[in-house]
């Protein structure tokens, strides 16, 4: 593993995945590799989670291709030095901040999205001019494997390298010096590449997860509301990590809300939602027992059905459900929906904040001082408000989490910044040499009030200008007096 973490830090070392033309080839090449391997890419999603093709497309493809596109229009912005603001005593200079790549970067995969979870950091990574070793999940082992198969055939061999294999391997993995991680996965873990990375100081962006708690006011379209829960929540088989994993509502709203999801789960998945196409699996045995285990003594409200065989568990809800109760102990990753009940949205505020900070928190209100307290009153990876998870989906909304669900941040544009070193460059000349004196020894207080009025002084744009010409109005005169004389 140390050789060929070394193999990919020389490639970078090399200087050829810096020029722009380069990063665009690659990303162009990427492009090229989703829209002639689909099938292939599909088959192997489907393989894992138990999706169809149009599922699969349009919940991992489709937002890799608007990510690629979105970086080959902005990244000739995006990599151009900003120039920075000066003081007086640097007016005459050059100063701005160049991004640069930080080196090689060690991306860890999730298994719950296993295209979208690795490729789309990998976007913000090469355009950055990184180098890049990728670690799929080994839980979506079918998709691991067509990664590991068609990178190497379309991206830079020696730059971009895919590692396959489970616990040890990553665990090799981490021991070794990377210039940057990002991980996708549960805090447990996220611990474990934390405490690794620490060694080397290597800086990370954790993508947790946590319990996303939804709200639903009385003011509200309760049928809508229903609709946009049921469908985020169910989404996958409930293994998002953004799903709306609990609800709080007024004890009045429970029944009301359980036979509207009813309903809708029926429309979306059919009378038996095992046969539908559009509901998928679990992911292994394991997590389908312990997802089996958090329905033990709670009050199914509807659902609850499970077939080991399959891992199928249908969309379950779960009523008058006790804040101690085990399936509010752990984030749920699965298609269960507890409903707790509150008195009032004071409650909801107070039952978040006692607990860790979610990946996520929505609110479903028509009351816009309601919505404006929620969000104001709490603190949370992202909000969406009167809909689930589709802030993922904006790529100038930058996607991370806060406290145990996660630092650091990433898509479009933040994931540039995330793989970039904003680094500062001041350029002088040799000349003008007598400015220096101020910072010279010895000092004196005249030099101290001279530092403070160069440094110190605000002017607004205006006066600014008429100090300039001021300036160099003393400056044309000094010269035409010492010609004349």
């Amino acid at each position: 593993m140390e050789h060929e973490v070394q193999r990919v830090r020389n490639a970078f070392l090399s200087g050829r995945s810096r020029p722009l033309r380069f990063r665009l080839q690659q990303l162009e090449a990427l492009r090229r590799m989703l829209l002639e391997r689909e099938k292939d890419i599909l088959a192997a999603i489907a393989s894992d989670l138990c999706k169809s093709e149009f599922n699969a497309y349009s919940q991992e493809v489709v937002t890799i291709l608007g990510e690629i596109d979105l970086v080959l229009e902005k990244l000739p912005e995006w990599v151009t030095a900003e120039p920075a603001k000066k003081n007086l005593l640097t007016m005459l200079d050059e100063a701005y901040v160049q991004p640069e790549p930080l080196g090689v970067v060690l991306i860890i995969g999730a298994w719950n999205y296993p295209l979208v979870l690795t490729i789309q950091p990998l976007i913000g990574a090469i355009a950055a001019g990184n180098a890049v070793i990728l670690k799929p999940s080994e839980l979506s082992e079918n998709t691991a494997k067509i990664l590991a198969k068609l990178l190497p055939q379309y991206l830079d061999q020696d730059l971009y390298n895919v590692v396959n294999g489970g616990v040890e391997e990553t665990t090799e993995l981490l021991k070794q010096r990377f210039d940057y991680i990002l991980y996708t996965g549960s805090t447990a873990v996220g611990k474990i590449v934390m405490t690794a990375a620490a060694k080397h100081l290597t800086p990370v962006t954790l993508e947790l997860g946590g319990k996303s708690p939804c709200y639903i006011d009385k003011d509200c379209d309760l049928d809508i509301a229903c609709r946009r829960i049921t469908w985020g929540k169910y989404l996958n088989c409930g293994q998002t990590c953004i799903a709306p994993d609990y609800v709080l509502c007024e004890p009045s709203l429970q029944n009301q809300i359980v036979q509207k999801i009813k309903e809708t789960v029926k429309e979306f998945y059919g009378e038996n939602v095992k046969e539908s196409p559009d509901y998928e699996r679990i992911i292994n045995l394991r997590h389908f027992k312990r997802i089996l285990s958090l329905l033990e003594g709670q009050k199914i409200a509807f659902g609850g059905e499970t077939d080991e065989a399959t891992r199928y568990i249908a969309p379950t809800v779960l009523t008058d459900v006790a804040p101690e109760a085990k399936v509010m102990q752990e984030e749920i990753f699965g298609p269960i929906l507890p409903i707790v009940p509150v008195k009032n949205a004071d409650e909801a505020i107070k039952f978040i904040n006692e607990r860790e900070k979610p990946l996520a928190i929505y609110v479903f209100s028509n009351n816009n001082k309601l919505i404006k307290r929620m969000i104001d009153s709490t603190s949370s990876g992202g909000v969406t408000v009167n809909d689930v998870i589709m802030h993922f989906m904006l790529s100038s909304l930058p996607f991370g989490g806060v406290g145990s669900s996660g630092m650091g941040a990433y898509h479009g544009k933040y994931s540039f910044d995330t793989f970039s070193h904003q680094r500062p460059c001041l350029l002088k000349t040799l000349k003008r040499e007598g400015a220096n004196k101020l910072r010279y020894p010895p000092n004196s207080q005249s030099k101290v009030d001279w530092t403070k009025f160069f440094l110190l002084k605000r002017f607004s744009k205006g006066k600014f200008r008429l100090l300039l010409l001021a300036f160099l109005g003393i400056v044309a005169a000094v010269v035409f007096k010492a010609g004349y004389y």
